[in-house]
């Protein structure tokens, strides 16, 4: 049961700072944990969650929700847009606009 989100325009260094919090941690508590952390990326690092629930949901039907925990999470580098940004003297400034995936996967706690 795993859910994923792909190319969201952040940069994967500050998505890993949310991740990290919630790794390893049961699903009711990280989706509290997610609506109090004070971050940009947060609300799409729960709906990502909650997909994965729901995908938990529908897959299996023997499956205990309250018994999820988050076996597996992690954001991988998205493509990068280059852009271009007008700098003194006629010159340009290049820079990158980074993007990322997060990826979610869930388990039972006594598989």
């Amino acid at each position: 049961m795993r859910a994923e989100a792909r190319y969201l325009r952040i940069s994967p260094q500050k998505a890993r700072l949310v991740v990290d919090l919630i790794r390893g941690q049961k699903a009711g508590s990280a989706i509290i944990t997610l609506q109090t952390i004070n971050k940009r990326i947060a609300p799409s690092v729960e709906k990502v969650l909650k997909s994965a629930i729901a995908n938990a949901r529908n897959n299996a039907n023997d499956i205990d929700v309250d018994n999820l925990i988050i076996s597996e999470a992690y954001v991988n580098e998205g493509p990068r847009q280059k852009r271009v940004r007008p700098a003194p003297m006629g010159r340009a400034y290049r820079y990158q606009r980074r993007s990322s995936h997060i990826v979610i996967a869930l388990a039972e706690k006594g598989a």
